[in-house]
């Protein structure tokens, strides 16, 4: 900043200082809150049935997993009925692939801002993730109906609930700032991104409890970062279901590990953003 003819003129460049960056994220979030409220009105608008998306496929979801897994396979829900088995672990995994998907393609969305005007370019992905915050938060809803109609009563571990939101909002972000800094250099993936989500419903346990999983590969599995969490959420919800607390060490650990990792590689690729995008 410095003085032309008594006027204060600030110059505001892509190169800014690291402590400068973290400094305009503050000054730009009126930009973070417009995103975010754009993205929600831009995902529902001229639908049929608006916000009731974000119940139809969490719902459309468990009627065929509770069909496949606990009236024909028969699988285990250690005593809970299992349309509520299953909801409870599609809220983490629904809530962690929307924005896995939202965040990865937030910058190529929004590529004409970023090419044109300067802002701190991690207030893209992130305020991309608050869509499906909002989803989640809606599914919520219907979950407490289906407590109520099953005559399903969460006990004190319900309290533990915002701990396991944070690990899987940490996943969700850390993940989506690797992907959509990716997304910039390699357009390979956008077609990954769909595929790891794919794949990932069926090797998490969504459709089924991590306890069927064979004890010697018990391990191998917990590295699966979604494995703590969904057993977290059913254990926090559901009175009764087990839960492995080194699946939970291990998915703590995996949130932190790609929130700091996927900062610092975003970081290093977003002065060359705007050259590419």
């Amino acid at each position: 900043m410095f003085d032309v003819n008594d006027e204060q003129i600030i110059v505001m460049e892509a190169g800014t200082a690291g402590r400068e960056y973290w400094r305009d994220l503050w000054r730009y979030r009126g930009l973070f809150y417009f995103l975010a409220w754009r993205d929600i009105a831009v995902r529902y608008k001229q639908t049929l049935i608006g916000v009731a998306w974000s119940l139809v496929r969490p719902l459309a979801t468990m009627i065929v997993f509770t069909l496949v897994f606990g009236a024909v396979a028969k699988l285990p829900s250690h005593g809970a009925p299992y349309a509520v088995f299953v909801f409870a672990a599609l809220l983490p995994w629904q809530f962690f692939s929307s924005a896995l998907q939202e965040g990865s393609n937030s910058l190529i969305n929004n590529s004409n801002m970023i090419s044109k005007v300067y802002f701190p370019r991690l207030v893209v992905p992130v305020s991309a993730v608050i869509v499906s915050l909002v989803d989640f938060m809606i599914a919520f809803a219907l979950l407490l109906v289906f407590l109520w109609w099953y005559h399903v009563v969460p006990d004190w571990r319900i309290l533990t609930l915002p701990a396991f939101v944070l690990l899987v909002l940490g996943i969700a972000v850390g993940a989506g700032l690797w992907f959509s800094a990716l997304n910039v250099e390699y357009r390979d993936f956008r077609y990954i991104v769909p595929f790891v989500v794919q794949l990932g419903l069926f090797v998490s346990p969504v459709g089924f409890s991590s306890a069927i999983v064979p004890q010697p590969w018990q391990l191998l599995y917990a590295l699966n970062p979604m494995v703590g969490v969904i057993d977290g959420f059913r254990w926090a919800i559901i009175p009764g279901q087990p839960i492995s607390w080194l699946a939970v060490m291990f998915s703590a650990a995996l949130a932190v590990g790609l929130f700091t990792s996927g900062i610092w590689y975003f970081r290093k690729m977003e002065r060359h953003f705007a050259d590419v995008i």
